[in-house]
């Protein structure tokens, strides 16, 4: 079954999003959040949590103007990483 236009829909329009140390976080228009690990978007890893705050919803996602980057609603609740997301290696 295609769930494309289940993307498309109102009820997954982004509301909110933040970034924290380790996450990217985003709130959806019917109160579901979405949450996934800051590495699996790399210039969002890279980018200083001043940079990570200026962020602008769209329809579909939530864009960060300053880097010219942007995750899609679709992207992060099917778990599709970045190209060259690499998981940290845990300390010793």
């Amino acid at each position: 079954m295609d769930y494309s236009a289940y993307f498309e829909t109102d009820e997954v329009r982004p509301v909110d999003a933040w970034c924290d140390e380790t996450l990217v976080c985003v709130t959806l228009a019917d109160a579901r959040q979405i949450r996934a690990p800051l590495w699996w978007y790399p210039f969002l890893e890279k980018a200083s949590s001043q940079d990570r705050t200026n962020i602008e919803l769209m329809f579909d996602g939530v864009w960060w103007p300053v880097m010219d980057e942007g995750i899609s609603v679709k992207s992060m609740a099917l778990g599709w990483k970045m190209p060259g997301a690499k998981k940290p290696r845990k300390a010793a």
